[in-house]
């Protein structure tokens, strides 16, 4: 804490509710398309939800969209595949085009399938392809914890040391100076694209430049930044990339996740992938030949038919995101997370994130003295503030661009204001 005195903040952001309701009505959001928690706590019937980071809130259109596939499922049984509203067999297809735009990438480029750390370790097997010197894997030190599980199986699943194969950087710096001084060393850089701990957004692309020229492979966990912030995967020339649904995305808890490939690795031989049934290309699926014929498109990385039922929540955000578009999202983000960000500095919090607009995603993360957990049910229970702990000490919170307000905004850190004398 900066500022010790707690009772002079929260009196200050007293005063400064009225102008949170003013920039709200200056740019209310799309608040209405989504079903808003009831609070725990606190003065006010709705939750101030900043957890969108963790897991979104439901879309008002998604219910009415899995009744009607459940309702197809009830009609017509295994005639579904074919004659459903939306027939099953071609369903994944529903989502290609959309998911495309999101992260700036061909459709043919692009995949929904499984989930994140399954699509990640898919893509490992055929990116990651250790030999001679050039067997080491790059990761950020801060690296959501599945992501470092994952690479360093994938180290012993080649007979390597784990600890010596996987080399974590502190900072996007440490990683272009890794890659500087041991790049002739490194198979594969796989980062974060939006560090989940502190909130920071990563130059994918000038990362992405370096990587290569060091003669790395290099993909990306975009659980944190799709839907988050604008991609341009194609563009930045990206190897590969995985990310999950149900933070910004609001597919649902575990929602299926998505994968993009650089057409440069599309068609002909290719690198080598697992495969399974819908690995081999749809029009002649259903000649049960034993050997598969992969289609030229990231849909050669599927293994199994979709689960329809999980994928229809994933339909019904990605047409949200169509009808408003990324980048009205994101400048919107910004206009959100820099207010609580300018909140949060001013009752002298410990501020994660950088400053700098353009480095951080929709997310303002800080550190708290201890119990980080505590203090976020706190935040709840007496407040009605949803927000979301990294323990022991880092405490964060997302003000989403879809339904967040500069009010719940104000309501975080005036509860936060409250709380912090207490923990600091």
């Amino acid at each position: 804490m900066n500022d010790p005195d707690g009772g002079t903040a929260a009196m200050a952001l007293g005063a400064a509710e009225s102008g949170a309701l003013d920039r709200d009505a200056a740019d209310p959001g799309h608040r209405d398309r989504f079903l808003i928690p009831p609070a725990r706590g606190g003065r006010y019937s709705d939750s101030a939800y900043l957890a969108g980071n963790s897991l979104g809130l439901q879309p008002v259109a998604t219910r009415n969209r899995l009744l009607e596939d459940l309702g197809e499922w009830a009609r017509l049984g295994v005639e579904g595949h074919h004659d459903a509203l939306r027939p099953w067999l071609p369903y994944h297809a529903l989502l290609t085009e959309p998911a495309a735009r999101l992260v700036g990438a061909l459709p043919r480029e692009t995949v929904v399938m499984n989930s994140l750390t399954v699509n990640l370790h898919l893509l490992m097997v055929s990116f990651y392809r250790p030999r001679g010197t050039r067997t080491r894997i790059l990761i950020e030190d801060t690296a959501f914890p599945s992501d470092s599980y994952a690479v360093r199986s994938q180290a012993v699943f080649h007979g390597l040391d784990p600890d010596s194969t996987v080399l974590r950087a502190r900072s996007a710096d440490e990683v272009r100076d890794v890659l500087a001084a041991r790049g002739e060393n490194i198979a594969l850089v796989l980062l974060g694209g939006v560090n989940y701990l502190t909130g920071e957004l990563l130059d994918i692309s000038a990362i992405t430049a370096a990587g290569h020229a060091a003669g790395a492979v290099v993909g990306w966990d975009l659980a944190h930044a799709a839907g988050n912030v604008p991609l341009r995967l194609h563009d930045w020339e990206v190897d590969f990339a995985a990310w999950c649904s149900y933070k910004y995305l609001n597919a649902g808890p575990g929602a299926v996740a998505g994968a993009f490939v650089h057409e440069r690795h599309l068609g002909g031989a290719g690198p080598p992938r697992l495969e399974g049934w819908w690995s081999t290309e749809e029009q002649t699926r259903f000649e049960m030949a034993p050997v598969s014929r992969p289609p030229a498109s990231a849909d050669a990385w599927q293994v199994s038919n979709p689960p329809i039922l999980a994928m229809s929540p994933v339909l019904t955000s990605l047409r949200l995101f169509d009808d408003i578009g990324m980048d009205v999202l994101r400048a919107r983000g910004m206009r959100l997370s820099g207010y609580l960000y300018e909140l949060l500095e001013g009752i002298g919090a410990d501020v994660l994130t950088p400053a700098d607009p353009p480095r951080r995603g929709s997310q303002v993360s800080i550190r708290v003295g201890t119990g980080a957990a505590a203090l976020c049910s706190r935040l709840s229970g007496e407040f009605g503030v949803v927000a979301d702990a990294r323990e022991p000490d880092v405490l964060r919170m997302a003000p989403t661009a879809l339904y967040s307000t500069h009010h719940d905004c104000w309501r975080a850190a005036a509860a936060l204001a409250a709380l912090l004398p207490e923990v600091s």
